[in-house]
């Protein structure tokens, strides 16, 4: 099953200034900066563990906030990625979560994080398996993935995730200025760890596509 891999790709902070910083961020930076740690930094069980842990930490985060369009997107990210960490049947149990959290927050503000929602949800369209195992559906998945590109359309994340989905079609030529878009967007603030491991599955893919080209 090829459920969410696009989304997988103990390493600590550690430090005096990296503590401060968690200190001080808000829920929703502590939760992306903890996602990208777990995401890029760790691998086997410990990585399932830290999401274990993760999961609890938005489970509460989203208690605090229920109706906060940014931390809905973050609580769903947060559950796909799980799913793709876990695999298996009870994969879908989060991805269904994550759906609803997307479909929450594009009602509550559908360019909340720059329409990050429309990119998650686009992403499990065409990540999950379709009828009878998932809901998942290329055809929405365009429609979402194409939306989150005119909201945002030199992100890293809208143009990478747009580009996996024509790459994960076949379309190899059609999908390499969307990865090579996605590599010249400009750095996120705070986002360090998440756009260095971004990069490096940007180049990954892009390799494969001109594999692909030849």
């Amino acid at each position: 099953m090829k459920l969410l891999n696009a989304l997988l790709a103990t390493a600590l902070l550690v430090g005096s200034a990296n503590s401060f910083a968690e200190d001080t961020a808000t829920p929703l930076q502590q939760l992306q900066q903890q996602w990208a740690t777990n995401n890029y930094q760790l691998k086997g069980g410990v990585q399932e563990k830290a999401f274990e842990k993760l999961l609890e930490t938005a489970d509460t985060t989203l208690a605090a906030y229920p109706d906060d369009a940014e931390i809905l997107i973050w609580h769903g990210i947060i559950n796909s990625t799980f799913a793709g960490v876990t695999g298996g049947l009870s994969a879908m149990k989060y991805a269904k979560i994550a759906k609803k959290d997307f479909e929450k927050a594009l009602k509550i503000d559908d360019t909340a994080l720059q329409g990050s929602a429309y990119t998650s949800l686009g992403v499990l369209y065409f990540k999950v398996p379709g009828w009878p195992i998932g809901f998942g559906d290329d055809d929405k998945a365009a429609e979402l993935l194409k939306k989150a590109l005119t909201i945002n359309p030199d992100g890293i994340d809208s143009n990478y995730f747009y580009g996996e989905f024509l790459r994960d079609d076949g379309q190899y030529q059609q999908a390499k200025p969307y990865y090579e878009k996605a590599l010249a967007a400009a750095p996120r603030a705070g986002r360090e760890t998440a756009d260095a491991g971004r990069r490096e599955e940007i180049n990954n893919a892009l390799a494969d596509v001109n594999k692909h080209m030849k």
